[in-house]
């Protein structure tokens, strides 16, 4: 099995590359605001290192959001150009399933940094199974529901008491768990929580 998976959601570029068991990965901690620059050359840089090309891979991973939502977008374009030049199939992954699968078995709540002291948040339970759906909460809402009984991780320290997980380490483990979901590329689409600011002040 080969495959590509990237993760364009956050300040992190996560780009990892399957082939037969082995991982080669690039994971850039703050390339906010590159993404759209420095994509490509990752991806080629991965591919080159593990020995295959577009028409090698299976099919192409994606983190959807929540996050970012320009960066979200680029991700998603990226996946489905990938999937269209490959004719192979696509695997939706959330920001959320990336930092919940880079952790042991255990209830967690993973958190996504919304800005304006606000935060992205879905729980799991112990077998990775979602407790509660994806949400926008302030950073109250969250330590409520953190002290309910779910272990809080994040990829950032925005979050007081969040234990900091690899969200490129659980990008890989997500798609190795999730990689029976396949869906056509053209079914891709973004995962937002809420309106944009832009959307938002232009009421």
């Amino acid at each position: 099995m080969n495959f590509l998976a990237i993760d364009t959601s956050g300040k992190r570029l996560c780009v990892v590359a399957y082939r037969d068991g082995e991982i080669f990965k690039s994971d850039l901690s703050d390339c906010a605001m590159q993404h759209s620059v420095r994509l490509m050359g990752e991806i080629d840089g991965v591919f080159a290192r593990a020995r295959i090309s577009v028409k090698d891979c299976d099919f192409f991973a994606a983190v959807v959001g929540a996050g970012s939502f320009t960066g979200i977008r680029i991700g998603i374009s990226t996946v489905k150009g990938l999937c269209a030049v490959a004719e192979k199939p696509a695997l939706a992954v959330t920001s959320f399933d990336a930092l919940a699968y880079a952790e042991k078995d255990v209830p967690l709540l993973a958190l996504v940094d919304a800005g304006h002291g606000c935060c992205y948040a879905c729980a799991y339970n112990a077998d990775k199974s979602v407790a509660l759906a994806p949400r926008y909460l302030t950073a109250e809402e969250a330590q409520r529901i953190a002290e309910s009984g779910y272990t809080p991780v994040a990829a950032e320290p925005f979050f007081a008491g969040a234990k900091l997980a690899d969200p490129c380490a659980g990008l890989l483990n997500a798609v190795l768990a999730k990689r029976g979901e396949l869906c056509p590329a053209e079914a891709l689409a973004a995962l937002y929580i809420r309106k944009s600011s832009a959307e938002e002040n232009a009421k």
